[in-house]
């Protein structure tokens, strides 16, 4: 594959005929929908540029194997961004590295770590960003409490006993703004979604129930979720492998249809959009342990029959476990990245003592989309998740990972 100073040809196949203020208004709307992509509300936007333009500088936090998830946010209120993963937090600028809670040695060849998806927020309306993990699939979820730069570990709470799904996290379900959490209750095989307390009076982490016991992707070990509206009536559905669930008009109450889709393989992170630009959302996906990256075309007949069609965007490595969709080039268009999660089940995957590579891919719409990869690092790759900020203030979508390598920042730079 090609690195960003040499990059490859197209992936896929041809060239756009689909105008791009079509597919830019698109964007923008789904960067409302989805705050976690990376949009800085009341920033200017930078000016679009190519690829091969685009560099990432690496700063290392640690080379030790803490959690495979990863939060930012100003957790000491200095103005800057810092980064959160498993028992520590690293203060910017320097990635000065304090403990969130009492440590525990993980080794990379020999099991996991607690911390799976993770979360800044300020659960409890103090006005301090909190840490909010998701632990190992099918275990409890935890927020620990900011102490406000007085020192020592934060109190941690209980949100939910057992939450299923590997790809369960982060998305806004009702609409408000706020990002709640969507997985399964791995107890009963329901999928569910968690909404935090409201105001600093209440302590209670709502549940809501979205499916019958026993459904797909409610499992512990699971993979594939993600949210989108798939039939552009204005409400977030949830998105697995099996298919989809569609919103109610009030998605607090019960009515989630269940739409059933051949969606891929076992999947990381699920993203919905219009990639070929038809009106019909289509949905991205990696490969969580095996070879592939896809996007599935939704097509629908002149009977209003739904059928999807699988298109491969690469199979060049293997465990694709983290996917964001993200506008790395400033264009208005939904870009991607992803890698290689290493060491994912201790050297028994495909590939799984290859590089631990890291890409992102830039989207060239049409009726026959296309992305070109741009490699950024060979010696990092991803965890269960990859946040996508601006955590240095230029404007410039940041690439944030925790995984069995470390904990690494890719810092945005252009030529």
């Amino acid at each position: 594959m090609k690195t960003q100073e040499n990059p490859l040809p197209l992936l896929s196949a041809q060239n756009t005929r689909i105008g791009k203020n079509r597919y830019q208004k698109l964007f923008l709307l789904l960067l409302i929908i989805y705050p976690f992509t990376g949009l800085v509300y009341g920033q200017q936007i930078p000016l679009a540029v190519k690829g091969d333009l685009i560099s990432f500088k690496k700063h290392v936090l640690t080379t030790e194997f803490l959690a495979e998830g990863v939060a930012v946010g100003d957790v000491n209120q200095d103005g800057l961004i810092d980064v959160m993963a498993g028992a520590y937090w690293f203060e910017a600028p320097h990635w000065t590295m304090h403990e969130i809670t009492k440590p525990v040695k993980y080794e990379y060849d020999k099991g996991y770590s607690n911390a799976f998806v993770c979360h800044a927020m300020d659960v409890n309306h103090d006005g301090w960003i909190d840490f909010v993990r998701i632990g190992f699939p099918g275990k409890e979820v935890m927020w620990y409490e900011n102490p406000k730069n007085q020192g020592g570990y934060w109190k941690a709470h209980a949100i939910y006993p057992t939450l299923g799904n590997e790809s369960a996290g982060f998305y806004d379900i009702d609409g408000d703004g706020n990002l709640e959490i969507v997985g399964g209750n791995a107890s009963t095989g329901e999928i569910i979604w968690l909404k935090a307390p409201t105001s600093a009076e209440s302590k209670e982490w709502k549940v809501y129930t979205v499916s019958q016991k026993e459904s797909p992707g409610a499992a512990p070990f699971s993979h594939g979720l993600g949210i989108g509206d798939m039939n552009q009536n204005g409400r977030m559905d949830i998105v697995i492998r099996e298919g989809w669930w569609e919103a109610p008009e009030d998605p607090t109450h019960g009515g989630w249809k269940f739409h059933p889709a051949d969606l891929g393989e076992a999947a990381a992170q699920m993203f919905v959009y219009d990639f070929n630009g038809d009106g019909l959302m289509d949905v991205l996906s990696s490969s969580a342990h095996e070879l592939g990256v896809w996007w599935h075309q939704q097509m629908k007949d002149e009977r209003g029959i739904v059928t999807w069609k699988t298109h491969l965007i690469d199979e060049s490595y293997t465990q694709t476990h983290g996917l964001s969709l993200v506008d790395i080039n400033s264009n208005g268009l939904p870009d991607f990245v992803t890698g290689k999660r290493f060491f994912a089940h201790m050297g028994s995957d495909p590939g799984e003592f290859d590089p631990p590579y890291l890409y992102w891919y830039e989207y060239i719409p049409g009726e026959n989309p296309t992305w070109i990869p741009h490699r950024i690092d060979d010696d990092s790759g991803v965890g269960v998740h990859v946040v996508t900020q601006d955590i240095t203030g230029d404007g410039l979508i940041d690439i944030i990972i925790a995984n069995k390598k470390g904990v690494f920042v890719f810092e945005q730079e252009r030529k």
